[in-house]
């Protein structure tokens, strides 16, 4: 199971969150987000890989950020269109595109991206990009027959490993971790993902 820990921002923080093991790390360039990056943190993931997140920013801007934080994939978390992602996965960039979830009908959306992303990521529905730290019914995705593997988010506390465990869909590829693990906009807490990371890990190995 992937663990991207996404929202960083912090040099020291990204350096030990990476050292738990984590595969993806995620640095959110909107500019209304709490957690925005303002300047290039003194270090970035080198094992880790970099995710840029965005929402409905203009491509140029978009492959500047790529070019300059040596990005691997680019989350999209707004309204991006099928046709904005051919025209990124056409200069070489590895898409996660985003959607909101609270019923069946919202799947069909992804209908028109398959074959064009890496991974979906399925969140939260809210009035804003994500980040309502809240969790929706995952039974929803029991609906969800695409063929792009996903990542679970919106919510996803250190009480979520039981329900981890009951979770099955054959196209699950992980988790998305963000504002149930901080101690500010930003600011991880290592001991707590700690924690979650080895059960899950003691989880995955059962």
């Amino acid at each position: 199971m992937l663990i991207k820990v996404c929202g960083m921002r912090d040099a020291e923080n990204i350096r030990q969150v990476e050292s738990l093991g984590v595969d993806l790390i995620g640095l959110i360039f909107y500019p209304k987000s709490s957690r925005f990056v303002v300047c290039p943190p003194s270090y970035l993931p080198g094992k880790a890989k970099r995710v840029g997140v965005f929402v409905n920013e203009d491509q140029e801007t978009v492959l500047t950020l790529h070019s300059q934080f040596l990005l691997n994939f680019i989350q999209l978390h707004g309204t991006e269109s099928p046709e904005y992602c051919v025209s990124l996965r056409g200069k070489g960039l590895n898409l996660i595109k985003a959607f909101s979830v609270s019923a069946p009908a919202d799947l069909e959306a992804t209908e028109k991206y398959e074959g064009l992303c890496s991974y979906f990521l399925f969140d939260t529905k809210c009035e804003g990009h994500g980040g309502s730290g809240k969790q929706f019914d995952w039974s929803v995705l029991s609906h969800y027959h695409g063929k792009t593997p996903f990542l679970l988010s919106g919510g996803i506390s250190p009480k979520s490993v039981k329900e981890l465990k009951a979770f099955h869909h054959e196209r699950f590829a992980g988790v998305d971790l963000n504002s149930c693990f901080e101690t500010a906009p930003g600011m991880k807490d290592v001991e707590k993902l700690s924690r979650f990371i080895n059960e899950l890990r003691k989880t995955e190995q059962v």
